[in-house]
């Protein structure tokens, strides 16, 4: 899974700026605050607001802030209405990009992403020009604290997944995208460090960039959106160099 763009995403925002820890909170109290309204503000009830709330804490999201998430969103007369808008596209030299936003205003959001790609060499396409070179999978990324990789390897399947990656700080197990939360739990039971545990979409193949230019214009389309509160999650086909920080 070399490359695979989330977990990397992930790796390079690890000494973030309190700026960014900001947007973070901004980005999962949008999520939480949909959650709660498709299925309720109990956790015990509502297995993607368990996640979101698991997610929040791996992010250092402090509980009261989470609880006060919660409650506005469950509270009689809440304006916080947010819909989910998926945008693709092509990155400089045909990196595939796929953009999943929570906007209360559609006409800002779409203005926004489609100035980003046109502005770094790239051009918003229609939906499913991108989305057939993606796989939906559930991702769950622990802390590699040295375990050996055939224990490593039982315990992913004991635990309900069916391939993993072991890297030098950390290993990345798959399963169904339907699993993610109780694999979850079951690694935690076994004493293992969860990093991440979300469904992602995971490319089928990747494209490499040699050319300078295109290098920097795609680092920062992905900066740019990344930096959006409107924006969730961007996947994309690009093999990123080991020093692209």
């Amino acid at each position: 899974m070399s490359g695979h763009s989330k977990w990397n995403n992930i790796k390079r925002k690890k000494e973030a700026t309190d700026a960014v820890k900001a947007k973070i909170f901004t980005k999962i109290g949008r999520e939480i605050i949909v959650c709660v309204k498709e299925g309720g503000p109990d956790p015990n009830n509502n297995a993607k607001l368990r996640e979101l709330i698991a997610k929040a804490k791996s992010n250092n999201v402090p509980n009261d802030n989470i609880d006060r998430v919660i409650k506005k969103a469950s509270g009689e007369g809440s304006k916080n209405d947010y819909e989910a808008m998926v945008y693709e596209g092509y990155g400089p030299s045909g990196v595939a990009v796929i953009v999943e936003c929570l906007t209360d205003n559609k006409n800002r959001t779409a203005a926004d992403v489609r100035h980003y790609f046109d502005k770094y060499g790239g051009n918003l396409g229609t939906i499913g020009c991108v989305s057939f070179m993606f796989s939906t999978k559930g991702i769950v990324v622990v802390e590699n604290t040295g375990i050996d990789e055939d224990t490593a390897m039982e315990d992913c399947f004991e635990c309900g997944g069916d391939d993993l990656t072991v890297e030098e700080e950390s290993i990345i197990m798959e399963c169904d995208p339907t699993a993610v939360s109780d694999m979850r739990e079951a690694l935690e039971a076994k004493g293992y460090t969860v990093l991440s545990a979300e469904a992602e979409k995971v490319p089928s193949t990747y494209t490499t960039l040699t050319d300078e230019d295109s290098i920097k214009k795609m680092q920062l389309l992905l900066d740019h959106l990344e930096e959006n509160d409107d924006v969730q999650n961007v996947y994309h086909n690009w093999e990123m160099p080991e020093d692209v920080e």
